[in-house]
């Protein structure tokens, strides 16, 4: 069979490798946080991992809230405003994490999931895994079942779809996303950067939009990150696609008509970029942008595409 999908349970918890055993391309994924910790590609007679990742699992359990690389996002994403926010006539208070005086980047960053269906054949590697959330923090008191669907295929290809259901009484507030950073090596001051988005969300102080977008056409072509620091939230046109480029190493990031709203962020070591699709902007709880509504016993899906390629 081409393609392979190996479960190694010699860590704190199961690594998952997707491989396409023609090309070697291969895909790993840590059951802690169903996050993507590698994601290898033949070049120049080695592989080469364009993900930012952990060493191992343990690592990633003791470090995930210090740049939250790969987590999963949900049931919010980056900041709420004093983690607070109002529904249903009620006022609510996220106890998890913050950063300052703001909650940061949801409730299941570091969740353990089951593993489910594993799929190998000759056209891809996929594999399921399943969390259930059980109101474990009192500021979101909404049960719902994530489940995440990891596929490799051919030409590099891999995919992540995010599935979202929950049997509550009534809506829930919601909003889906994906923190990961990708580096091409070298620094991030040689890579190039094009997205399909002209429109930028104004941020205050702190990174809270202020209700206000800005026109901002530079990556509109591919624009050089020489010097260019971000930290910021984009509206992406429909089903609109971003590249990061440098001399050797093409990745294309292609999420669906589900996550409008582009953040990238460029930390200060400069040696990766935080790619982020979202499902709504930042705060949204709050100001409403992208606000979703899941109705119960209704699925909701959200998929994002990569591809790595030599040039």
């Amino acid at each position: 069979m081409r393609f392979k999908v190996v479960v190694n349970q010699e860590q704190d918890h199961p690594v998952v490798h997707l491989t396409d055993t023609q090309t070697g391309c291969t895909a790993e994924l840590f059951v802690f946080g169903g996050l993507l910790n590698a994601y290898h590609i033949p070049l120049d007679g080695s592989l080469f991992n364009c993900v930012d990742g952990f060493n191992s699992v343990k690592e990633a359990k003791e470090n995930i809230t210090t740049a939250f690389k790969s987590a999963k996002i949900s049931p919010f994403v980056c900041r709420l405003q004093n983690g607070q926010y109002h529904y249903d006539g009620q006022s609510y208070t996220i106890r998890k994490n913050y950063l300052g005086n703001h909650a940061l980047h949801g409730l299941i960053y570091d969740a353990v999931y089951e593993l489910g269906t594993i799929t190998e054949t000759e056209e891809a590697a996929a594999i399921t895994m399943t969390h259930q959330y059980q109101r474990n923090d009192p500021g979101y008191p909404f049960s719902y079942t994530i489940s995440l669907h990891w596929e490799l295929r051919p030409n590099n290809h891999l995919s992540v779809t995010t599935s979202i259901m929950h049997s509550n009484s009534n809506p829930i507030p919601y909003a889906d996303g994906w923190h990961p950073y990708f580096t091409l090596g070298g620094p991030v001051d040689q890579y190039q950067l094009q997205f399909d988005a002209d429109t930028q969300l104004e941020f205050d102080a702190a990174l809270i939009p202020t209700g206000k977008k800005i026109k901002d056409e530079r990556f509109l072509q591919k624009q050089s990150l020489e010097n260019i620091f971000l930290d910021n939230s984009f509206e992406l046109g429909l089903n609109g696609k971003c590249v990061l480029s440098n001399q050797h190493l093409q990745l294309d990031v292609v999420p669906d008509e589900h996550y409008p709203i582009l953040q990238v962020y460029t930390p200060e070591h400069r040696k990766s970029i935080a790619i982020e699709n979202l499902s709504g902007a930042p705060d949204n709880f709050n100001n409403g942008i992208g606000l979703l509504m899941l109705l119960p016993n209704k699925q909701y899906q959200f998929k994002t595409s990569y591809q790595l390629t030599k040039l």
